[in-house]
């Protein structure tokens, strides 16, 4: 596929309420979640939902009230999610190990009226809702006490005498997600995510990775229909996905919705460990995975690959993060039978913005992100001044436009001023296109360090130094040396069973760069931080150093 070739589409003028009617209407008795020994069907989840959207209103709920999602991976998430869109409701979510005080924020910035949650995170959800708007709390695996002021209710007694989803009044532009930034480079900020912006990334998803439209039909539900003949990733209603990936992240939840629309069975593997997972590929015949770079490289040089059937996969797909050279050529010789693709977005774009097409003849090219999805403008501008775009091949900043483009940030005007201009959005990201009008992620705007007036990348040292034997994964970062600007300094983590020689690695980089990019220091770490969706926090690691 080209990058002149057509790319448009047409976009359902819904909202993502009608989507659970939908999949039931299409999938019926087919299983939509399986959840240890747990199995809901796409009937249960249409049912189940509505229960929920209707319960949420008699507790007082209006339309664009805020409901807070703070759960594991489970059904009662999905069913709360759903449940939550169908109340007329925007869902804010959050990490379930996230403790008090950022807990308490998010509570406070979005004016959340309800929580959902499990028993075992329960105490600090109430914690933090004290003297918030959140005064109802609805615990779905057991009953909690509440302190004064807020009333706590287990799920199975909250949705008892409801059934019907109620009649709400959101439209395409409300705002279906409050979805906070992971603030692995800055402080977390809330992204209003509208529900167009989602039914419309979910539509380019199922374009790009399935070969199907999506219309409304007469009876105002959902429906697909081939757009070709070709042999796409994901067939409707034959497939499956093994998911450890985090849904209260963008990658994962939208990748949720766009795959359970296609009629994919959902099992969730809980805490992620490469050889369960494996065992859940092989057993369920998943033909649909994705997660993020440091799972795949985990999985991937687990002993159990050379052991497993894995030919049922035929996508593999990587996100959240840049991937590795090394990581990406593992993963081709474990899933011999997959295409394997690396996407590319961000919150403010919903989550995707390009990725290699696995229909009209799409190719993945080895460290390219891909071409951009449907109806995705892209620009290359200068760092120093975004009126200049950059011709091919040029690194600088990477801009987009298109239906998944965000509202915006919640209570942050000058920042959404910012980086949300003419419909365009500044992602923050360096990047460059080919002449075929691929897409290469270089770093992160933040990230690029300057060393004697020239700029230095990074991900280009990370990808040199996880090549060096003895390197299991890599993360560079500046450190501020006076008069020279910005220096590279590496904090690497070992391969098992291997020592690292700080030296030779040094050296080992030095022989493959220009003198101005040599690595300046190394620090050998058991781990790198991360977030919850994969992402290495360097904010951590230049900490670190300021502190040294």
């Amino acid at each position: 596929m080209s990058a002149t070739a057509p790319t448009t589409l047409s976009y359902p003028d819904a909202t993502m309420a009608v989507l659970p009617a939908s999949m039931a209407a299409l999938y019926g008795e087919r299983a939509a979640v399986v959840d240890g020994a747990t199995t809901l069907t796409f009937t249960e989840l249409d049912v189940r939902s509505a229960a929920v959207a209707s319960a949420l209103r008699a507790s007082g709920v209006s339309d664009r009230d805020v409901v807070l999602l703070y759960l594991t991976n489970s059904v009662e998430f999905v069913v709360a999610y759903y449940g939550s869109l169908r109340a007329g409701a925007t869902v804010t979510l959050v990490n379930p190990l996230q403790p008090v005080p950022g807990l308490r924020r998010q509570i406070v910035e979005t004016a959340a009226v309800v929580g959902f949650t499990q028993i075992e995170q329960s105490a600090r959800l109430l914690s933090a809702a004290v003297g918030t708007a959140l005064t109802t709390v609805v615990t779905v695996d057991g009953a909690a006490d509440a302190p004064e002021g807020i009333d706590t209710v287990p799920l199975a007694k909250f949705v008892v005498g409801h059934e019907t989803a109620p009649p709400v009044s959101t439209t395409s532009d409300d705002v279906a997600h409050l979805a906070f930034t992971g603030g692995t480079t800055g402080v977390s900020k809330g992204v209003r995510v509208l529900h167009r912006n989602v039914l419309g990334n979910v539509t380019q998803m199922i374009a790009w990775r399935a070969g199907y439209s999506v219309a409304v039909g007469t009876d105002g539900l959902l429906t697909l229909t081939p757009r070709s003949s070709e042999n796409p990733g994901v067939v409707p209603g034959h497939a499956a996905t093994v998911v450890v990936s985090p849904l209260f992240h963008a990658h994962a939840l939208i990748n949720m919705s766009f795959l359970l629309l296609c009629g994919a069975t959902h099992v969730f593997a809980g805490r992620f460990e490469p050889g369960r997972m494996l065992a859940l590929i092989e057993a369920h015949r998943a033909s649909y995975v994705t997660g993020s770079p440091a799972m795949w490289h985990a999985l991937a040089v687990h002993p159990d690959v050379s052991t497993r059937d894995l030919t049922s996969v035929r996508v593999v797909s990587s996100g959240a993060a840049p991937i590795d050279h090394v990581t990406l050529e593992q993963l081709e010789k474990a899933f011999p039978a997959a295409a394997i693709v690396e996407g590319y977005g961000l919150t403010e774009a919903t989550c995707l913005v390009s990725s290699a097409s696995l229909t009209s003849g799409g190719r993945y090219r080895l460290g390219s992100v891909g071409l951009p999805t449907f109806d995705t403008q892209i620009e290359i501008r200068a760092v120093d001044d975004p009126a200049v775009v950059l011709p091919t091949g040029e690194k600088g900043q990477l801009w987009v436009r298109g239906p998944q483009v965000t509202d915006g940030y919640l209570d942050h005007p000058e920042k959404t001023a910012e980086q949300f201009v003419d419909g365009w959005l500044d992602t923050g990201d360096i990047a460059y296109r080919d002449a075929d009008g691929y897409l290469y992620i270089c770093d992160r705007a933040k990230d690029m360090l300057i060393y004697k007036g020239y700029n230095v990348y990074p991900r280009e040292l990370e990808e040199i130094l996880v090549t060096h034997p003895d390197v299991g994964a890599a993360a560079v970062v500046a450190r501020e040396a006076g008069a020279v600007g910005q220096e590279p300094v590496a904090f690497l983590v070992a391969r098992d069973g291997h020592v690292i020689d700080a030296d030779a690695v040094s050296d080992f980089v030095a022989a493959q760069v220009l003198p101005y990019k040599k690595i300046r220091d190394v620090y050998v770490v058991d781990e790198l931080p991360t977030s919850a969706a994969g992402k290495v926090q360097k904010v951590a690691l230049r900490e670190r150093l300021a502190n040294a």
